[in-house]
């Protein structure tokens, strides 16, 4: 149930999308794929499922070459792209039947009852997927990559559009398809992977530039330094006196009362703060070390 991808290589003209990644994604958890727009995340997916075709290197899926057996890997894979293509004229039940029929599937008519009661479609089967909202054609869209019981989801942008009722119950669902299933999640919603990820992927300018578990990105991110904020009940220029300490970026709030200090990591100047604001008679109102979320990470290995 496993997907692994080795040196994977795609160009179009002169650009290179994909610079020979490698990563793996397992059963029994979520695995977030993230990347800033064009670093080459759907071109990923999309060589994944089978709509493209790879220039160098392997993806398997459940064991299966994408590129010779690919017959074999779309019978294990549900796919829910960004642009959720739907046939908007048919209605949503009818919708999910063609779809089961696509796939072949015995008992079509409680499959599609099964996923419009496990996707909560169940007011909106009888509407034409043209009247519907946003968040519901997702809820579509979900369906469809779930009726055929895949071994694989691919996931973009899932909850897009969802209101936060709706947000809350996909979650749910993604969460509990995570424990049996291997998903792959790509998203721009940083709370979707806090959320829902146990393990995350970052490829930026066609290559991996992280690969692991929360805990240990977010050390990884630490290294460019920890966020310590201080608040004093007086005006003080913290810059000039701090100025030789392990400090590596000072920002100022919205008067000299408030500052941030970028710190490194392995010097943790709290202890020192205290100390100098009791021996200059300042009223310490708030001091806090901010630990690093996944946006910050992000943000860092992205940009660096």
């Amino acid at each position: 149930m496993s997907v692994r991808i080795s040196e994977l290589q795609k160009t179009y003209g002169d650009q290179k999308a994909l610079a020979g990644i490698s990563f793996e994604a397992l059963p029994g958890g979520i695995t977030g794929f993230l990347g800033p727009n064009g670093a080459g995340k759907s071109t990923t997916m999309k060589i994944l499922s089978g709509f493209l075709d790879q220039d160098g290197g392997t993806a398997t899926v459940c064991g299966f070459d994408t590129r010779s057996q690919a017959e074999e890997v779309k019978r294990r894979i549900g796919y829910l792209p960004e642009h959720n293509p739907l046939y908007k004229d048919m209605y949503v039940k009818e919708y999910l039947g063609f779809v089961a029929g696509m796939h072949s599937l015995d008992k079509r008519k409680q499959r599609v009852a099964d996923m419009v009661e496990l996707t909560g479609l169940g007011r909106e089967q009888h509407k034409k997927i043209n009247a519907l909202s946003k968040g519901y054609r997702q809820r579509v869209g979900l369906a469809q990559a779930l009726i055929h019981d895949p071994e694989v989801l691919i996931l973009d942008e899932p909850t897009s559009g969802l209101d936060p009722n709706q947000l809350a119950d996909i979650r749910e669902l993604i969460r509990g398809l995570g424990q049996e299933k291997t998903v792959i999640l790509s998203t721009h919603i940083m709370q979707e992977v806090e959320a829902l990820c146990d393990k995350v992927v970052i490829i930026n300018q066609g290559e991996i530039v992280a690969d692991g578990a929360l805990d240990s990105l977010k050390q990884q991110a630490g290294k460019s330094g920890i966020d310590i904020s201080i608040e004093f009940a007086e005006e003080f220029p913290l810059d000039e006196r701090f100025k030789d300490k392990a400090v590596m970026r000072f920002s100022q709030g919205n008067s000299k009362r408030n500052w941030t200090l970028t710190v490194n990591p392995e010097k943790d100047l709290r202890g020192d703060l205290f100390r100098f604001a009791v021996e200059n008679d300042l009223t310490l109102l708030g001091l806090s070390a901010e630990t690093r979320e996944v946006e910050d990470i992000f943000r860092y290995l992205t940009h660096k």
